[in-house]
């Protein structure tokens, strides 16, 4: 791998992603749709090719004699219009599909979730044969599983795709669900489903760029991929952990019963910003567990990043 061009390489995975290619002598170019994001992307060694996910023209000229295209963009918002997640994270992997297929790019990794399996039941230990659920758990859910569905069709002898599915991504740096944690912690509105004492699987965001380059190197064309940090932890006692080291003590939040999280969810669905979302109980209320085991055994995949040393690693900037 010489030359790999970056969706997304402005947010947390994306910026990670970024570095271990440079780390590894790869050229990369990324792409940027303001002048914030270019300079992120600069920060970590990137060419920012100006654009948005809409941009094809732009897209494909920036991924010109690119060995790799890695996918990392996508509207991660739990609530919000179905419109908006179809615009931004279907028809914006889509769009960077034709540009790739148009720039002649062999390779296509795409940054998928488990939410894609979100039905509001528990996900106990699942693989990459368990189908997509019949309804989805809200629009990010929705979203994301057309466009893994996109990138999977795509799949062709000279144009292999794949799809990562790292589950809870977390570590230093980042930008999206700890901070929105510990805001609700520090304020009172976090509270423990179901008491929190179900399993989770995690997975570092420095496993998350292990895997995507595995993938890359490795990924059979049409495939999909879980990723995690080995076996599943106790929710609770990962996510206290987890909030300790910025210094907040969510031990003592409230329990809140399932039920009720669930009417919530259901009467406030309306509101631009409500409490709960049906697809953060889908997440984050019950037990999620995936097996890697198809990531190690095809690809090599290690997860070489532990939760323990992860969590030395924010303590310590803490």
């Amino acid at each position: 791998m010489k030359r790999a061009f970056v969706t997304g390489g402005s947010g947390f995975v994306g910026k990670e992603l970024i570095a271990a290619l440079v780390a590894r002598g790869v050229e990369v170019r990324a792409l940027a749709r303001s002048e914030k994001a270019a300079i992120a992307v600069r920060g970590v060694g990137a060419d920012p090719v100006r654009g948005d996910l809409s941009s094809q023209a732009a897209m494909a000229e920036g991924m010109d004699e690119c060995d790799v295209v890695f996918h990392a963009a996508a509207n991660v918002q739990e609530h919000g219009k179905l419109a908006d997640h179809m615009r931004d994270t279907v028809d914006g992997t889509k769009t960077t599909l034709s540009a790739a297929q148009a720039a002649q790019v062999p390779k296509f990794v795409h940054v998928g979730t488990e939410a894609v399996l979100a039905d509001g039941n528990p996900i106990v230990r699942a693989d990459e044969t368990v189908p997509y659920p019949a309804k989805p758990a809200g629009n990010y859910p929705i979203a994301k599983g057309l466009a893994e569905r996109a990138v999977i069709a795509a799949s062709t002898l000279a144009f292999e795709t794949v799809s990562i599915r790292p589950r809870f991504i977390w570590g230093r740096g980042d930008t999206s669900l700890l901070p929105k944690l510990t805001e609700a912690v520090k304020k009172g509105r976090f509270g423990w489903v179901g008491g929190g004492h179900y399993l989770t699987s995690t997975c570092h965001v420095v496993n998350v760029a292990e895997g995507a380059l595995l993938a890359a190197e490795k990924g059979k064309g049409g495939e999909i991929y879980f990723l995690t940090d080995g076996e599943p932890v106790d929710f609770r006692e990962f996510l206290t952990k987890y909030l300790a080291t910025q210094g907040v003590d969510a031990s003592t939040s409230r329990n809140v019963p399932r039920w009720l999280a669930s009417t919530t969810a259901a009467l406030t669905s309306w509101m631009k910003e409500p409490p709960v979302t049906k697809t953060a109980i889908a997440l984050v209320g019950g037990e999620v567990t995936v097996v890697d085991a198809k990531a190690r055994r095809e690809l090599g995949y290690v997860g070489k990043m532990t939760r323990e040393a992860g969590l030395a690693e924010m303590t310590l900037v803490a």
